[in-house]
């Protein structure tokens, strides 16, 4: 029955308040030396010690920029070599119609419009966003998170997550409240 209720209210996590940055990143520690994998921290300034503690995967922009630096690198070379030598070949003071070093500087310039490109459009895309909702705005205090709070979300699709239990670590951690998250 319990089951059903689940279903009606789905909880997208449980969400703790805390006063500091210390006090936030002491919890994410704890939070990830307990097990918890799928959590997400919301604070009024940067804090780049939680990008170290919460999120140790790296990104795939890296690669996703390279590849479209090599795509546009590609693409104005050919682009080039297409028009010199097979297309529209002419024999000016008998040089070849392939002259790489004629190419290099049109194609930096497509190596740099492709990855910058790549760059925008795939951050835009690994971030999700446009976001213009998101289940963490149904929490009233969250209002705080830009001004003077600090919240850490523990998400009810990590595998060690069990409501009560989440409830009671964050509980623990000294967090001046603890909320649930409703999707």
């Amino acid at each position: 029955m319990a089951h059903a209720v689940e279903d009606e209210n789905p909880l997208h996590g449980v969400m703790a308040e805390f006063d500091s940055t210390q006090a936030l990143v002491d919890a994410a520690r704890h939070a990830v030396a307990a097990g918890f994998t799928k959590m997400e921290a919301y604070s009024p300034v940067p804090v780049e010690e939680l990008n170290d503690i919460i999120h140790k995967k790296r990104t795939k922009l890296s690669r996703l920029v390279l590849g479209g630096g090599l795509a546009g690198m590609a693409t104005g070379f050919g682009l080039q070599y297409w028009a010199s030598a097979i297309e529209y070949p002419m024999n000016i003071g008998g040089r070849p119609y392939a002259t790489w070093p004629a190419f290099v500087v049109p194609s930096y310039e497509l190596t740099i419009l492709f990855a910058s490109l790549t760059a925008a459009i795939g951050m835009f895309i690994l971030n999700g966003l446009p976001q213009p909702y998101h289940p963490v705005f149904n929490v009233e205090r969250f209002s705080m998170a830009s001004s003077d709070k600090f919240f850490l979300v523990i998400e009810s699709d990590d595998p060690r997550f069990d409501h009560g239990a989440a409830t009671r670590f964050l509980a623990d951690q000294g967090a001046k409240g603890v909320y649930d998250v409703a999707a």
